[in-house]
């Protein structure tokens, strides 16, 4: 299994679940997602996205010739598939702190 993913990593992915999204729309979706908190750079962005890609955890869609502005990315099967992982990951480290957490306050 691969590590942990980063946060910007993660709502990229997020974001990416339910349709294709070009890079402004991702940056606005991940606004949207994380209420305001995670403001990625276009550097970011790209950086990530280009990770993503050679990881082929994401993959263009449409017409591959797009400016890179416009081009559209959708997640792949190998995608989904960590994203799920990662999620059931989260969700069990959050069971684990919110049963200890009960436990110290009663």
């Amino acid at each position: 299994m691969a590590k942990p993913l980063t946060e910007p990593v993660f709502l990229i992915l997020a974001s990416l679940a339910d349709r294709p999204r070009h890079g402004y729309a991702l940056l606005k979706d991940i606004e949207i997602l994380s209420q305001g908190r995670v403001r990625l750079s276009t550097g970011t962005l790209y950086g990530a996205i280009r990770r993503l890609l050679e990881d082929q955890w994401i993959e263009r869609y449409g017409e591959p010739e797009t400016a890179r502005e416009t081009q559209p990315y959708r997640l792949t099967p190998a995608g989904r598939r960590y994203l799920r992982a990662e999620l059931d990951r989260m969700s069990a480290l959050t069971r684990i702190a919110a049963a200890r957490l009960k436990l110290r306050e009663t």
